[in-house]
C-alpha cells in the first residue's frame, strides 16, 4: 500500500482490534491499529488516549504526552485525557505535575478511584524523592539523581543510540558503589539480566564483535546496563510501592497482624485480587474486571468465616466492584442489583462507609436510567453521611440536576445554591462554575430572568478564570 493510505476498515474496528492487541501485550501491532483509526477520524480524543497508552507501554513517553495533551485540546474536562496525561508525567518522573492533573481529574470525577490512587502514589513519590529538606546534603556530585527528570526520560528512549569512544569500550564510567541488596530489591527480576550483561563485559572477544546490522556488541551491552541503572535510580526515588486506597491498607493490616501462615496467604490472595479488579476497571476492561470479581466472590463465599477476616465487608466490596463494572458495560439493571446487594451487606454489618458508598452508586444508576425521583430519594438519604465539602458539592449538584430534569425548578435552585455554598467552602472554582450554571438554569425555568443573567455572567467569569473554553461557549 502507498504511504499514507489506510487499509480497509472502520474507526470502531481499528479501535477494537488495537485495544485487544494491547491487552495481549502486542503494543507494536496495536500502535499501527490506532494510527489507522486516527487517519480515519483525526483528532478523536478517545483514539488519542488509546494511542497514548500504547506509546507509554512502548516507553515512548514523548509521543505519549503529545497524544494525551492533544486529547484535551478541545475538552479540558475529558477525564480519560487528564488521567493519561497524569500517568505519562508520572512515568517520566514529573511527579509534581502528575499530581496537578490527578487532582484536576479527581475534582471532575471524584467517584473514579484511579484519580485518588494517582494522587496518593504521586505524593508518596514526591516525599520519597525529596525526603526531609533539613537532611538534604548535595555533596557527592556523582549521586545527584534528581536533576532533570525529562532528561532521564529522553536518555532512556535513546538508549540504543549510545556511542562510545575507543577509550570507553568495555569500561563503564566510574560510579558510586551500589549496594547489591538494595539494587536487587529495586530491579527485581531485572537484576539477573544486569548481572548477565556485566558478565558479558568481561568477554573481550565478544565485545569486539558486531551484529549483522553493524552495531557493536559492546555498545548494546553498555547501553542496556546504563538503562537499568537509570531505571534503578528512578525506582529509588518513587519506591516500588503501589498507592492503595486507605481502607485497603487498614484492611491489610488487620488481615496480616497476629494471624497464622494460612490466614496470611488468604490475605495476600485477596489483596492481589482486589488490585487486579481495580486495575482492569481503570484500564478500560470492565468485562474482565467483572469476571474476575465474580470469580473471587465465589471463591471467598466457599471459605470458612474464620479464615477470611472481614468476610462480609469484603463480599459487599466485591458486589460494589461488580456493579461499577456492569455500569461501565451499560448493564444498568444488573448494576442496580449488585449495588443493592452491597447496601444490604453494609447495613447488616453496620458499616457506615460502605452504606454511603452503596447509596452513592445506586443513585448514580437511577440517574443514568432516567429514574430521577429514585435517584433523589437515594442521594438525600446519603447527605448526612457526606464527610467533606467537596463531596457535598457534588451530591447537592446531582440532586439539583435531577430536580431540574423533573421540572421542579424551585427545588433545583435550592440545591444549586447549597452546592455553590459547599464549593465556596472548598474553594473549588470548577464546582463553583457547575453550581452557578445549575442555579441560572433553574432561574430560567422560574422565569426569573434578571437573576439568571446575573448567575450566567458569574459563571462566565469562572469559566474564563479556569480557561474552560467549552463552558464559555455554552454560556454565551
Amino acid at each position: 500500500a502507498a504511504a499514507g493510505t489506510v487499509p480497509a476498515g472502520t474507526f470502531p474496528s481499528f479501535m477494537a482490534e488495537g485495544t485487544l492487541l494491547c491487552r495481549r501485550g502486542e503494543y507494536g501491532k496495536a500502535l499501527a491499529c490506532f494510527n489507522n483509526a486516527l487517519k480515519l477520524r483525526a483528532g478523536d480524543k478517545h483514539g488519542l488516549v488509546a494511542r497514548s497508552k500504547c506509546y507509554l507501554k512502548l516507553g515512548d513517553t514523548e509521543n505519549s504526552l503529545k497524544d494525551a495533551e492533544a486529547s484535551l485540546q478541545n475538552d479540558k474536562t475529558f477525564s480519560k485525557g487528564l488521567y493519561q496525561k497524569a500517568e505519562t508525567l508520572y512515568t517520566m518522573g514529573d511527579f509534581e505535575f502528575a499530581l496537578v492533573f490527578y487532582h484536576r481529574g479527581y475534582r471532575l470525577r471524584p467517584e473514579l478511584q484511579k484519580f485518588r490512587l494517582g494522587i496518593e502514589k504521586s505524593q508518596e513519590a514526591i516525599v520519597n524523592c525529596i525526603g526531609n529538606p533539613s537532611s538534604v546534603k548535595l555533596e557527592n556530585k556523582e549521586d545527584l539523581c534528581f536533576i532533570s527528570r525529562q532528561a532521564e526520560s529522553k536518555n532512556a528512549t535513546q538508549k540504543l543510540q549510545i556511542k562510545l569512544t575507543k577509550d570507553q569500550k568495555w569500561a563503564r564510567k566510574q560510579e558510586p558503589v551500589r549496594n547489591p541488596k538494595t539494587e536487587r530489591q529495586l530491579l527485581g527480576e531485572l537484576y539477573a539480566d544486569k548481572a548477565y550483561l556485566e558478565k558479558l563485559l568481561k568477554d573481550e572477544d565478544l565485545m569486539e564483535s558486531s551484529t549483522k546490522q553493524g552495531i557493536k556488541v559492546a555498545d548494546l551491552v553498555l547501553s542496556g546496563i546504563s538503562y537499568l541503572d537509570t531505571r534503578s535510580d528512578f525506582w529509588q526515588q518513587q519506591k516500588p510501592i503501589y498507592a492503595r486506597v486507605r481502607e485497603r491498607k487498614l484492611r491489610q493490616q488487620r488481615w496480616i497482624r497476629d494471624k497464622k501462615q494460612k490466614t496470611a496467604e488468604v490475605g495476600r490472595y485477596i489483596m492481589k485480587s482486589m488490585e487486579d479488579i481495580d486495575m482492569l476497571l481503570t484500564g478500560d476492561s470492565p468485562e474482565e474486571s467483572c469476571k474476575k470479581a465474580e470469580r473471587v466472590l465465589k471463591t471467598i463465599r466457599g471459605w470458612p468465616d474464620d479464615e477470611v477476616p472481614n468476610k462480609n465487608e469484603l463480599i459487599g466490596n466485591l458486589y460494589s466492584c461488580i456493579g461499577n463494572a456492569q455500569l461501565e458495560m451499560g448493564q444498568m439493571e444488573a448494576a442496580l442489583q449488585s449495588h443493592k446487594m452491597d447496601l444490604e451487606f453494609a447495613r447488616q454489618n453496620n458499616l457506615p462507609d460502605a452504606v454511603s458508598r452503596a447509596l452513592d452508586n445506586i443513585g448514580r444508576v437511577y440517574a443514568r436510567i432516567g429514574k430521577f425521583q429514585q435517584a433523589i430519594d437515594t442521594w438525600e438519604e446519603k447527605i448526612p453521611m457526606a464527610k467533606s465539602s467537596l463531596e457535598k458539592t457534588w451530591l447537592f449538584h446531582e440532586i439539583g440536576q435531577c430536580y431540574l430534569e423533573l421540572n421542579k425548578a424551585e427545588a433545583a435552585q435550592n440545591y444549586g445554591q447549597k452546592s455553590l455554598q459547599s464549593a465556596d467552602e472548598e474553594g473549588d472554582a470548577e464546582w463553583q462554575l457547575h453550581a452557578t450554571v445549575l442555579v441560572a438554569k433553574a432561574q430560567v425555568k422560574l422565569k426569573d430572568y434578571r437573576s439568571a443573567i446575573i448567575h450566567f455572567e458569574k459563571a462566565l467569569e469562572k469559566a474564563k478564570l479556569i480557561h474552560n473554553e467549552a463552558a464559555q461557549k455554552a454560556i454565551i
